[in-house]
């Protein structure tokens, strides 16, 4: 049995917000009863639409949230709370790339000291080593001795995000979690980012959870995908097959989504009406007042996780009479 790296057990996490300037608070579940697992060594690609909970999800397993209620479990042992000394060590084995390369990085330093930084935290190696160590780490992410003495400002998009790249792998990490690393970069700069990743994660051996809305790349480096919806993950599992016979009304939408190579077409499932506001949380089935084949009970009961033949994971009521994608390759 695949060890599993991570796993997510019933989390759920709430943030308080204000009607009005003189309004009382009210909270705002942003994660609700998510359960998910990473195996080691694999991809699981976090999929939905902006406001689903997918980057509270990934701070939550990171543990710079605290989830409210269920826990996280790194290498099977409960992480501990947060800025403790065990939290420390246990979190230089997790890393984190966000979406902004920039904001991620500080401008007023090279990028070889940001590289060389988590080593002179940890007072790894001598001074000599720890230049070296980064100097390397920069030529493993394709950046070159004089890109190292540049500032953050005078580095191209993608080569910001190479330098957060080789930031986040100096320490050897086990687990990478990437919040839409490539969302901000042109799409032949994109290419390139994702490749490299699928290139070190081999090479390191690494784990990687990856939350993104781009169901193009999410083909192309996963291994397994989770759709999320209003903080719930309403279907889960194998990426290529998910992509190919989407069981959930909301998959299906956003399958429908994507181009399909060769001129070939599928139909294009439009969804009515916004996102409800999660401070309003619908009853039943969040999803039930945008579903094309919602049932009376969607209205009242939330449906219950159904794990299918082929090992999939569903909530929904209609999922056995959802339409499907008659040929559909993803």
């Amino acid at each position: 049995m695949t060890e599993n790296i991570v796993e997510l057990q019933a989390i759920s996490k709430s943030y308080a917000t204000r009607r009005g300037l003189f309004g009382r608070r009210v909270p705002v579940r942003a994660v609700d009863e998510v359960s998910l697992s990473l195996a080691k060594g694999q991809t699981l690609a976090l999929v939905g639409e902006s406001g689903s909970g997918k980057s509270t999800t990934g701070r939550v397993a990171l543990g710079l949230e605290r989830a409210d209620t269920g826990c996280v479990l790194f290498r099977g042992t409960e992480l501990p709370a947060a800025d403790t000394r065990a939290w420390r060590r246990m979190r230089a084995q997790m890393q984190m790339i966000y979406q902004d390369p920039l904001a991620a990085l500080d401008r007023r330093l090279t990028v070889l000291d940001q590289v060389r930084e988590p080593l002179d935290i940890h007072e790894i190696g001598s001074a000599s080593e720890r230049n070296d160590k980064a100097l390397a780490m920069l030529g493993a992410v394709g950046l070159n001795a004089s890109h190292a003495g540049s500032l953050p400002s005078e580095l191209s998009g993608g080569q910001r995000q190479r330098a957060v790249l080789a930031r986040a792998l100096i320490m050897r990490p086990e687990l990478l979690i990437c919040d839409e690393p490539v969302s901000a970069l042109d799409v032949s700069i994109q290419a390139q980012v994702v490749n490299l990743l699928m290139d070190l994660q081999k090479e390191m051996h690494l784990s990687i959870l990856f939350i993104s809305h781009d169901l193009k790349v999410v083909r192309q480096i996963s291994q397994r995908m989770a759709v999320m919806y209003l903080g719930r993950i309403v279907e889960c599992g194998d990426t290529k097959d998910l992509l190919a016979n989407p069981a959930h009304p909301y998959t299906k939408a956003l399958v429908s989504a994507v181009p399909v190579a060769g001129g070939r077409t599928r139909e294009r499932i439009i969804l009515t009406g916004e996102p409800p506001n999660p401070a309003a949380r619908p009853t039943g089935c969040a999803f039930h007042p945008r579903c094309p084949v919602a049932r009376p009970q969607c209205a009242s009961v939330s449906p219950a996780v159904t794990t299918l033949s082929n090992g999939r994971s569903v909530a929904c009521h209609a999922v056995e009479i959802a339409p499907t994608f008659m040929g559909a390759e993803a």
